[in-house]
């Protein structure tokens, strides 16, 4: 991706399910959940590395010895630092006592993070939001461990604001106005009444103090706790959480829009947020791994009982289609067939923008995202092309020679690796046009393969977010080729909305799209358009968000896909560009072809799955009007 944008996170959760010492027999190591949480983690290094941490609980232990253990880090290398935190505590014992790193019972009742339960965490800090403080996961502590409770998540909500007010009203203060926050105190608060009520009942019973623990580890509904916590929550999330005696949960939105998936057998119960990273944690084969259902919680009981609960009722599945596109690994077996296809439907496009010319054009992609993508497109451009062969040889009918043959059986599309990104580029030049000039080599292209004023060079990237990287770089090193023509396809859709469920694009005037929109208005003499559609948003401003309509798609309604194309390509081509610059998108139908399980595609279409998304649209159109560069929730 030649934009760099940010999502919120990824989750692992692991529970052992045997008796420690049968991990250290079976494997020879005493640490065989920790290696899995790190190789759980690492694996997702992709979904972040602003921030990580990990929580670990250790069942069964005395009064007076540490359950709960956490550590968090938002270092340069969060994992790394999180583990050679945790790693430090044995380190000590390798130099001292080497024998008790065998002891897996004297190293549960003496040291942290050697328990049955972990949770860990990798985050991206969106909205400039770094601090150790926003890393997961959060604790929620208490002397009664019933109601000890830890929280991590891949989610983001719409209406914060409105779950901090109801927490507010039933006398909670909480420490700030964040939608973690807001999650952790939501929950703890319908476990702090769920251990009122079994108190209440044991003790009208007759029941001692030290007795009724144990009646609430019993009988605690965690199922029952998270249906009223989740009740109001707008957004989506795959929303992980530890209890102090041991249970676990997992929990996702009605619409799927975060993905979570899961794998269980006599040993382990494990989650993380994509599915071939259970794969290689744990050797296995996809169809062995799970998706926990839209609006359900998967939860992991004290004593190892697995079960799904219905807690929201689930809506039409809508999961993010960016997951598929760009966010997710490549190495999901769906993912990259489905990536291939979007290089593929693109075919056609790419073909009627270069008038056919196979022959004069050569093909490349943005590293790195983009290259399934490109192998997917040029696999459509060999079969365009064997269907080119076929109509010549059978032009040839009597004439056919074997040179003639060999001739039209060698032609195939000319594929090159033409841009190469560098390292990053350190510059403390200050002047606009000299860190313009800088920025313009954080790509470096392949010289003497476009032949000048020949050849099209057609380049595929997975999306086009703000078109900054492309106008200020990546345009302006293809222009040192001196290509006849340059062609960026885009193997996503237009962005044309905001995002509000964990993606790091809430600002309507970043996006490309929505500005040719703006220039197409403003060109045509509709400028009172704009001023309508401002209007009609600052009325419905004050509305229930299950009232507010998404206004903003009347900006794009007069223009045609291709118009507003066109007017993103004038806006990314710099002046000094010699060649036509066109550049191609992917359309929404293509993109359902392509991704028929993951329909969620808001930020193209402007159809958000939950109300606060059309709320969310509707401020972040006032903010770009006002010349206000706040966030839209």
């Amino acid at each position: 991706m030649s934009d760099s944008i940010k999502h919120e996170c990824g989750i692992a959760l692991l529970r052992l399910k045997k008796p420690l010492p049968f991990y250290r027999e079976k494997y020879g190591t005493s640490f065989y959940g920790l290696n899995k949480l790190y190789l759980l983690m690492e694996k997702q290094h992709n979904r972040g590395q602003d921030g990580a941490g990990v929580a670990n609980i250790k069942l069964d232990m005395k009064p007076g010895n540490r359950f709960i253990s956490r550590v968090r880090s938002n270092s340069q290398r969060p994992i790394q630092d999180v583990f050679d935190d945790i790693n430090s505590r044995f380190r000590q014992l390798e130099d001292t006592d080497p024998e008790k790193l065998k002891d897996v019972e004297w190293l549960k009742q003496n040291v942290g993070f050697t328990g049955e339960l972990f949770l860990g965490h990798v985050r991206y800090g969106t909205f400039g939001h770094n601090g150790i403080e926003s890393c997961h996961p959060f604790l929620r502590q208490n002397n009664w461990k019933t109601r000890n409770l830890v929280v991590a998540g891949n989610f983001n909500l719409t209406n914060v604001d409105e779950l901090f007010d109801l927490l507010v009203s039933i006398g909670q203060h909480p420490k700030e106005k964040s939608d973690t926050v807001t999650v952790l105190e939501k929950i703890g608060h319908f476990l702090d009444e769920e251990n009122d009520r079994i108190v209440d009942k044991y003790r009208s019973l007759g029941y001692s103090k030290k007795d009724i623990t144990a009646k609430i580890i019993e009988h605690l509904n965690l199922p029952e706790i998270l249906k009223q916590a989740a009740e109001d929550w707008d957004g989506g999330y795959a929303m992980a959480g530890l209890l102090g005696q041991g249970d676990a949960f997992v929990l996702r939105d009605p619409n799927g829009i975060r993905p979570a998936f899961y794998y269980e057998d006599d040993e382990v119960v494990v989650v993380a947020s994509e599915r071939p990273v259970i794969q290689t944690a744990f050797n296995l084969t996809a169809d062995k791994i799970k998706e926990i259902p839209p609006g359900n919680a998967l939860i992991v009981a004290h004593d190892c009982k697995v079960s799904l609960h219905e807690i929201r009722t689930p809506g039409k599945r809508l999961a993010c289609s960016f997951e598929r596109i760009y966010f997710s690994r490549g190495s999901d077996k769906d993912i990259y067939k489905e990536r291939l296809e979007l290089g593929r439907t693109m075919v056609q496009s790419v073909m009627k923008t270069i008038d056919n010319d196979i022959d004069n054009s050569v093909f490349s992609f943005i590293p790195n995202t983009a290259e399934v993508a490109f192998y997917g497109m040029m696999k459509g451009l060999e079969d365009e092309l064997n269907d080119q062969k076929f109509k010549l040889i059978s032009k040839l009918g009597s004439d056919s020679t074997p040179e003639k043959l060999r001739e039209i059986l060698s032609m195939r599309p000319r594929m090159e690796k033409i841009a190469v990104k560098d390292a990053k580029l350190r510059t403390f030049i200050t002047q606009d046009e000299a860190r313009d000039d800088m920025v313009a080599h954080v790509y470096d292209v392949t010289y003497g393969v476009v032949r000048r004023g020949v050849d099209n060079l057609v380049v595929i990237d997975d999306s086009i977010v703000r078109g900054t990287t492309l106008r200020q770089s990546i345009i302006r090193i293809l222009n040192r080729l001196e290509p006849r023509k340059i062609v960026i396809v885009s193997s996503a859709p237009q962005i044309r909305y905001p995002d509000c469920y964990g993606i790091d694009m809430a600002r309507l005037g970043d996006f490309v799209a929505f500005q040719a929109a703006i220039a197409l208005n403003r060109e045509t003499g509709n400028q009172k358009r704009i001023d309508a559609v401002y209007k009609k948003c600052k009325n419905q401003e004050k509305l229930h968000k299950s009232e507010i309509k998404n206004y903003v798609k009347e900006i794009y309604d007069p223009y045609s896909y291709e118009e507003i194309s066109a007017k993103i390509s004038e806006l990314l081509t710099p002046e000094d560009t010699k060649c036509q610059v066109d550049i191609v998108y992917q359309t929404i139908e293509g993109l359902h072809h392509a991704c028929p399980d993951n329909l969620g595609d808001w930020y193209f279409s402007g159809n958000y799955p939950t109300a606060g998304g059309n709320k969310v649209v509707n401020r972040a159109f006032i903010n770009w009007f006002e010349g206000s560069k706040e966030r839209a929730y």
